[in-house]
């Protein structure tokens, strides 16, 4: 765990390092509040639905920006190979640089806080979605920045990391908008697979365990894979 934990915090420091980190934040707290805040003077609802509807579709672009470097830029300028001179384990590798990328997503999140603070000044705020809902999005983040972990570990390019990232997380996003073209013997299969269906369960305030299992699911999918890519390519 020390490992992890060194891997996790150097990593995590990383991200403010380059401008990257503050230009994905600066997009995503854009993109959020705009939507956020033209839809909430529209319909004048005092609550967080139209924010967490969105998360599913931003993360899946973010969420890749984030992480397509923790395997490729390393690659590139040769960091990598000495990472594995160091008496770490590939499982501590990946386990670190995943608490990192989530870490950071999270922490992107707090700013989004103000959100119901500034509801709560107009209307009653019902605290039960708004803390499902904030409980769903790290769930969704972790997953997807499991996701965007494996894509980093395939190539050298960081562009190549990025797009199969955002095909991946994109393709679970939508999957249960695309149950209406499904043969009816696989539909609940489908939309089981689909990320968004359990994200907004949780975002409800609806904590199934199901759900939970999804998401922990395919965290450990994904980071095995970039285990065994690591593994494969050592």
């Amino acid at each position: 765990m020390k490992q992890i934990k060194n891997i996790a915090i150097k990593e995590f420091k990383d991200y403010f390092i380059s401008p990257i980190a503050y230009i994905v934040i600066s997009l995503f707290l854009i993109v959020t509040g705009w939507f956020f805040f033209s839809t909430f003077f529209i319909f004048g609802r005092a609550d967080l639905r139209d924010f967490f509807s969105l998360l599913p579709i931003t993360f899946s672009f973010i969420i890749p920006a984030i992480t397509m470097r923790l395997f490729s830029e390393e690659k590139n300028v040769g960091s990598y190979e000495t990472l594995l001179t160091m008496p770490v384990s590939f499982t501590d590798i990946a386990l670190g640089k995943f608490f990192a990328a989530t870490l950071f997503t999270v922490s992107m999140l707090v700013p989004t806080l103000s959100y119901p603070i500034f509801i709560s000044f107009i209307g009653e705020v019902d605290a039960g979605p708004v803390l499902g809902g904030y409980i769903g999005a790290i769930f969704l983040a972790a997953a997807y920045c499991s996701i965007g972990l494996f894509a980093s570990s395939l190539t050298r390019n960081q562009i190549i990391a990025f797009i199969i990232g955002c095909s991946l997380c994109f393709t679970l996003t939508i999957l249960d908008k695309l149950l209406f073209f499904m043969p009816s013997k696989i539909i609940s299969a489908i939309e089981y697979i689909g990320a968004s269906s359990h994200f907004t369960n949780i975002s409800r305030g609806i904590i199934d365990s199901r759900d939970i299992l999804y998401f922990v699911s395919v965290i450990f999918i994904f980071i095995f894979s970039t285990y065994i890519v690591m593994h494969e390519k050592n």
